[in-house]
This record gives structure tokens, C-alpha cells and sequence, in this order.
């Protein structure tokens, strides 16, 4: 009898102790892109550049260790195509939505109220020309890598805000003349996580 009743409460413990260290947090902030010029330097015919946007994204983070994590997350980008062609320019808007990984890194333990972190990981980045939506399934994907710093505040039993500055790298969309390189994206921005 006590056997079977072990295993009810070793389950519900094992549980908690696990849901203590899991993190849900929603970030809104702005992109800024770097290197965003889309077609080569020397083509004058006409230019297509990436201008910056906002952003909103929603992250699950998993904190296994006293000092290191994993985090994945998905963000929705609402930016600007801009088109230059004999000194007239356009702008017109334009979505990214992107799925990423991160490993995360404190120099404060698990249940410290004030928690800096660094993050490096990888993610992919799917760009819809405008005009077009998730539904056409016409978006074009790339892989790349992000890195970066954030700090995590405890404000409550259950409520954090956080702050992130990451670099989103990844080759250039949408295959114009002559681009090459990658694109940076820079996420800034702040939140608020609902802790477990």
C-alpha cells in the first residue's frame, strides 16, 4: 500500500522540481538591421535595403543547471522592403517570422533574483516579400546563427522582466544581382516571464 502511494507523490515532487525551472516570457522591441542592403554596391540599376521594424516574440527557456539553460522561441518581425530606383524611393511592408535555439549562460545561480546571461545558438529566418503571407507559402528561408547578452530580473514568486540585445546573422534573401553577405538583425528589447 505504501509503495503505490509513493509513486503518486514522487511523480507530483519530480514534477515541481521541474516546473520550478522552466521560464515563458513575451519580448516586445524593435529590429534593426545591419548590412541590409540587398543587391550589390555597384548595381545601379536599382536597390532593395531591409529597414527596421518591430518585433514581438515568445519565448520557452528550461534552466537545467544552476548556471546554464536552453531557450526556444519563435518571434513574428514587421519591417520595411525599401526600393530605390533613379532617386525615388519606396517603402512597402514587409513580415519575417523566425524560430530560434539558444544556450544561455549565468553567472548567478538557479533562484537568484538578478540573473545576467550571455546566449549563442542558431535559428532560421523566413522572409515574405510584400504582398505575400504565411498562407501562399511563398516565404523565402534561411539558416543562420544568433548570439547575444540579456538580464533577467525576479519581481514576484511567479513574475520576472527580462531585457535581450541579440544579433540575428543570416545569409541574404531573396536572391537579387549581386547579394552577397549576411544580414544582421539586432533585437532590442524587453518583456515580461512568467515563472514556474
Amino acid at each position: 500500500m505504501v509503495p503505490f502511494l509513493a509513486l503518486p507523490l514522487l511523480f507530483t515532487f519530480s514534477i515541481s522540481a521541474i516546473a520550478q525551472t522552466t521560464e515563458f516570457s513575451l519580448n516586445f522591441g524593435q529590429s534593426v538591421f545591419r548590412n541590409n542592403r540587398l543587391t550589390a554596391k555597384d548595381f545601379t540599376t536599382f536597390n532593395y535595403f531591409v529597414d527596421d521594424g518591430f518585433r514581438t516574440a515568445f519565448r520557452m527557456t528550461f534552466n537545467n543547471r544552476r548556471f546554464m539553460g536552453h531557450e526556444v522561441g519563435y518571434s513574428y518581425n514587421r519591417s520595411k522592403l525599401r526600393y530605390e530606383e533613379a532617386g525615388l524611393s519606396e517603402k512597402i511592408s514587409m513580415t519575417t517570422h523566425q524560430g530560434m535555439y539558444s544556450f544561455l549562460l549565468y553567472p548567478t545561480p538557479e533562484g537568484f533574483p538578478v540573473r545576467p546571461f550571455v546566449a549563442g545558438g542558431g535559428h532560421f529566418t523566413t522572409f515574405y516579400p510584400p504582398g505575400t503571407s504565411v498562407g501562399f507559402g511563398n516565404g523565402v528561408t534561411k539558416f543562420g546563427l544568433n548570439y547575444g547578452a540579456g538580464l533577467k530580473v525576479k519581481v514576484a514568486p511567479i513574475w520576472g522582466v527580462r531585457l535581450d540585445v541579440r544579433n540575428y546573422a543570416v545569409p541574404k534573401p531573396f536572391d537579387f544581382p549581386g547579394a552577397s553577405g549576411w544580414l544582421n538583425q539586432i533585437e532590442v528589447s524587453a518583456g515580461i516571464s512568467f515563472l514556474l
